[in-house]
């Protein structure tokens, strides 16, 4: 049965009426560019012209690498019908949420106000002003149980725009005023002396996390199951201080990381990590996958072989585990001029139609076209590949859910490259390729301390790479501006939000502890100073500069920061965690004082809600250690090399590394350029009396008695780790 027309004039008759995505960089965006719906970006322009034709907003939400958004553009972008109804009665406005985090955090959490859920594709009704009315994410072409039809919505919509506009306002001003308040008991005040978190809120936090722990399949909570990145690295910094908790840390820790290593959401032959699992098992993962994740997962591999692993998970294992997802991430996401892409897609398009996680599944049929009859056999035993799909009728994703060892592992060694080989051939999921100044900074700090851990120099000259590219694609250093998105080099869209200041900055001091580049410091050093001046107004900090009026109204006018980690650290968290290195480097009181006050969140939120505060539970573990601060002086010889290994494989929270180096090279000259100046931490160190070097272990800049044997440095390291 036909869909009934428009009652009134259609968006058609408007001038510039048409599809606005052809020429935008995102590849979300341009997946949409030839939806007969009139899409617009987010944008000023949109805007107005909702108020032109006194219209309300549909704002649709998403990103590359989502199956659902392939799923709801499928059955209702791509109609014609329901785009004729969309475009007479809305502006409609698509959104690429990695681009925009800023519109994508107001908006979902309006969405998740007005309907108690939230995810992606977000969909929701805004007045032309920014304001949310209306909200929900995917919506079917056919009413489902619990969830009207994505028609039945628009035109509810569309009715009460029409009939009861004042009530549809005054709600809208309702949420934004309820939204203002959240923020306002969210702020964070920079000025005056911070208050110091008990110690013992760590412990208790480990407690409370042990509660939601699923003891039998890792990880926390039921299904789905993201990966706990920040909290897991909270307990691994908490388990490397000796306390009543510290076993209990670790054990949970090596729990959750174990689970993840050994299922389906470790890719078993690439050794990428997918987004999420479906279920609580962690077998059936959702295929996209991310590389904010794997940035964080491989960090956190790499700190787990440094704490030393346990009976759950060995460091060799943890070893094995980071260093192929460090090979995945170049090879998969690594781009010609030295950038990190951003996602691989969920979906693989097979004959035309999108197949969610396609170009991963298997069957023992077609386990058999490339293994003997034999091999194939076992593999699907100890690969759980069944008759029947566990996602598809394609089949299954290969989910051993155990240590693979003895004969198994053999036998996985051996089939494991002829199955790579084989998956090669078939058509691949298709790639994000624009870079986030942010998430690049979180693969810099995971592929530098990869790099030196794992005892492998090509990634760090990997993570160089990347900083380079950031550097020169992202970072405005006239300006002092740092922008979020590039395109093929080439800066684009808004500036950085908190985070992409924030994680570029921990990022470089990453590295700078790594190579000893007095750029990457003061690259950092800069970053810092400028989101401070960018971000803090009036003593209080906020994770964006206001882009956007219609952000800014649907926030009631006032300015938002987030403490809660999502997929990655919140910018709050990460910031604390950059300004706490920076001031053990720098000495800075201020800066110290300043991660000290943001810190001055967690009480409420660490006893209540500790899974979305890990980022800022591990910076405080962190500030209880000091954190150390280790400077290294002296010549270039094979004993300073060995120093600054067991420094960098060192597992003391938040310790900083300064490495005397004779000069950069290439640095201007006048005085004041980076190559001329001296990081702080190592102004007035020298050498031993024979020229030997030695390592200073200090807190606060203020040092013990210089030490030039690695295991007086690993003796004194543990006494000061321990409290001494």
């Amino acid at each position: 049965m036909p869909l009934p027309g428009p009652a009134e004039s259609t968006e058609n008759s408007w001038p510039g009426a048409a599809n606005a995505l052809g020429g935008e960089p995102s590849a979300y965006l341009r997946q949409h560019a030839a939806n007969p719906v009139h899409w617009r970006p987010f944008g000023d322009e949109a805007f107005a012209f909702a108020a032109e034709r006194d219209v309300p907003v549909f704002l649709s939400i998403g990103y590359a690498a989502c199956h659902w958004c392939h799923v709801m553009a499928h059955e209702s972008f791509e109609d014609q019908e329901t785009a004729d109804y969309l475009n007479a009665h809305f502006v409609p406005v698509k959104v690429d949420r990695e681009e925009r985090p800023d519109v994508d955090s107001v908006y979902m959490t309006a969405t998740q106000a007005i309907s108690g859920e939230g995810g992606w594709p977000m969909s929701v009704f805004l007045t032309p002003d920014g304001l949310a009315f209306h909200a929900g994410t995917y919506f079917p072409p056919t009413p489902m149980p619990g969830r009207p039809s994505f028609r039945n919505v628009l035109e509810a919509v569309h009715d009460a725009w029409l009939e009861r506009r004042d009530a549809v306002e005054e709600s809208a001003r309702g949420l934004a005023a309820t939204m203002a308040n959240a923020q306002i008991s969210a702020a964070v005040r920079l000025e005056g002396p911070p208050e110091a978190n008990e110690p013992g809120l760590l412990s208790d936090a480990v407690g409370l996390l042990a509660r939601s722990e699923d003891l039998d399949a890792g990880g926390f909570g039921s299904a789905p199951k993201f990966p706990p990145s920040a909290v897991l690295e909270f307990l691994i910094r908490h388990a490397a201080v000796p306390s009543d908790t510290a076993d209990a840390a670790s054990d949970m820790a090596g729990r959750s990381l174990a689970a993840m290593a050994r299922s389906a959401l470790r890719d078993q032959l690439d050794g990428g990590f997918a987004r999420y699992s479906v279920t609580a098992d962690w077998s059936v993962p959702h295929f996209e996958k991310m590389l904010y994740d794997n940035a964080q997962l491989l960090r956190l591999y790499t700190h787990w072989v440094r704490l030393g692993g346990n009976d759950v998970l060995s460091s060799d294992e943890a070893a094995g585990v980071a260093s192929q997802c460090a090979d995945w991430m170049l090879e998969a996401l690594g781009l010609a001029g030295g950038g990190l892409a951003s996602s691989l897609d969920a979906d693989t398009v097979v004959d035309g139609v999108h197949h969610e996680g396609a170009a991963y599944l298997w069957t023992p049929e077609t386990l058999r076209e490339v293994l003997s009859d034999g091999d194939a056999e076992a593999v699907a035993r100890i690969m759980n590949i069944g008759a029947e799909g566990t996602v598809s009728e394609l089949g299954s994703p290969l989910h051993p859910g155990h240590l693979l060892s003895g004969p198994e592992g053999r036998l996985w060694d051996r089939v494991r490259p002829q199955l790579l080989a084989a998956r090669g051939l078939r058509n691949q999921p298709a790639r994000d390729d624009k870079v986030v100044a942010g998430w690049n900074g979180l693969g810099v700090s995971a592929l530098a301390e990869a790099g030196a851990v794992l005892d492998r120099p090509e990634l760090i000259a990997a993570a160089e790479g990347v900083a380079d590219y950031v550097e020169r694609a992202h970072w405005d250093a006239q300006a002092q501006l740092l922008v979020r998105v590039s395109h093929d080099g080439r800066p684009r869209g808004i500036g950085g939000l908190l985070e992409d200041y924030a994680f570029c900055a921990d990022g470089f001091l990453a590295l700078y502890a790594v190579t000893g580049t007095k750029r990457w410091y003061f690259l950092a050093e800069n970053l810092i100073d400028a989101a401070c001046s960018r971000f803090v107004e009036n003593g209080h900090l906020a994770d964006s500069t206001g882009e956007s009026p219609q952000v800014f109204n649907a926030q009631g006018q006032h300015a938002s920061l987030d403490p809660f980690d999502n997929a990655t650290p919140s910018g709050a968290a990460g910031f604390a965690g950059a300004l706490l290195s920076y001031a053990a480097y720098s000495g800075s009181h201020p800066h110290l004082a300043m991660a000290g006050n943001i810190l001055g969140l967690l009480p409420p939120i660490a006893t209540r809600a500790p899974r979305v505060a890990g980022w800022l539970l591990a910076t405080a573990q962190a500030a209880l250690a000091g954190p150390v601060e280790a400077a290294v002086a002296g010549p270039d010889t094979p004993l300073r090399r060995e120093l600054h290994a067991a420094l960098l494989k060192s597992a003391s929270p938040g310790l900083v590394v300064a490495l005397q180096v004779a000069d950069d090279g290439g640095s201007p000259a006048d005085a004041s350029a980076p190559g001329r100046r001296e990081v702080p931490l190592l102004l007035h160190r020298t050498a031993g009396v024979d020229g030997s070097p030695q390592v200073y272990l200090c807190r606060g800049m203020v040092c013990d008695r210089p030490l030039s044997t690695v295991g007086e440095v690993q003796s004194r390291l543990a006494h000061l780790v321990a409290g001494g």
